[in-house]
């Protein structure tokens, strides 16, 4: 049985495992302020060209809730679609810190400049608006929960009204590599320095035993931002283990050649879905895909391959996806397709 699950199913790619063998008697100082972490932040740094603030989390929900809750005054919120991450898989981690997740529609999983602009102008414009949470921080994830990507307009169009409404735009990037090599993607990875005001690179999800690196590119945001690490228990003893997998991935672009891979096994799914007439829950451009299957289609791929239950369509048919990897075996692959095209 071959596992499409999820994208964090293996280990990790062998280059990390043997630069932490290497390194595994060195001495170092603790929490992140090793060379490791400075070699990682300046390869970040380098690819990023800019200087922005680099630091070193374990996963992705500890990631979202202590920078959302550093970034927020008590009576703020944050804006996101009704997919997102926060609002659906992280337990109310956010709302356990005191702030509420304003939410709203999107049949994409993308959130709309119009419809952020909506959102503040009616919270300024508010005559009690005193009396309402007050939007503090415009949360967004590229590759969205269900495999869509942003494009450089879009983002730019939503930074532009974070702008002007003073409000900081924070990407989750816990599949941002898978993100930047879809084909749809029209951006690169140093683009982001201009196009949001925090994000975070995804580890966990990319080759990495765990970490997500947060950027900081606006550097205000970032001031005392080790102290609400170390309050949400986020500020690691070993920190050095963040810092070597980083360095791995920074290394010779190895971070964009493993999404690169992650996408085109999942595109070539996705393709043989299509071919065979199989219909999507949504088109996807990066390594998650939603296939809507009958029980008989889903048990009969379900006799070799599992696959994660979305949600129902109808009576008959549910929305199922499929998840690739940096490690993604390409020949299991092909034996899926080959059961697609029995279906």
């Amino acid at each position: 049985m071959y596992n499409f699950l999820n994208d964090y199913s293996e280990g990790a790619h062998p280059s990390i495992l043997k630069k932490l063998w290497e390194t595994n008697l060195v001495q170092t100082m603790g929490y992140g302020e090793d060379e490791y972490c400075d070699e990682a932040r300046h390869k970040i740094q380098k690819a990023l060209k800019s200087d922005s603030v680099v630091e070193f989390m374990m996963a992705g929900t500890q990631t979202n809730l202590t920078v959302i809750a550093h970034l927020l005054k008590p009576y703020e919120g944050i804006v996101g679609v009704e997919t997102c991450h926060p609002a659906n898989h992280e337990a109310g981690a956010v709302e356990a810190t005191g702030h509420k997740i304003i939410t709203v529609a999107s049949d994409d999983g993308k959130l709309k400049a119009s419809q952020l602009e909506k959102i503040l102008s009616e919270h300024k414009n508010n005559p009690i608006k005193e009396h309402c949470v007050r939007p503090g921080l415009v949360y967004i994830s590229d590759a969205t929960e269900i495999g869509t990507v942003y494009t450089k307009k879009e983002l730019s169009d939503l930074h532009e009204v974070c702008r002007e409404y003073s409000v900081p735009l924070y990407i989750d990037g816990a599949r941002l590599g898978c993100a930047l090599m879809s084909k749809e993607c029209d951006f690169e990875f140093s683009d982001l320095a201009q196009l949001c005001d925090i994000f975070y690179i995804g580890g966990t999800k990319m080759g990495a035993l765990l970490g997500e690196a947060v950027v900081f590119n606006d550097k205000k945001a970032a001031e005392n931002f080790r102290y609400s690490q170390k309050q949400r228990g986020a500020l690691y003893a070993k920190g050095r283990i963040l810092g070597i997998q980083f360095s791995c991935l920074f290394e010779d672009g190895l971070y964009f050649k493993l999404a690169k891979h992650a996408d085109k096994e999942a595109q070539r799914m996705q393709d043989a879905f299509i071919e065979n007439n199989i219909p999507l829950m949504i088109k996807s451009a990066s390594n998650q895909i939603f296939p809507i299957l009958t029980d008989a289609q889903m048990k009969f791929i379900n006799e070799d391959f599992n696959f994660e239950i979305w949600g129902p369509v109808d009576e008959k048919r549910t929305a199922v996806r499929f998840c690739t990897s940096w490690a993604t075996d390409p020949e299991q692959v092909d034996k899926l397709i080959e059961k697609i095209k029995a279906l």
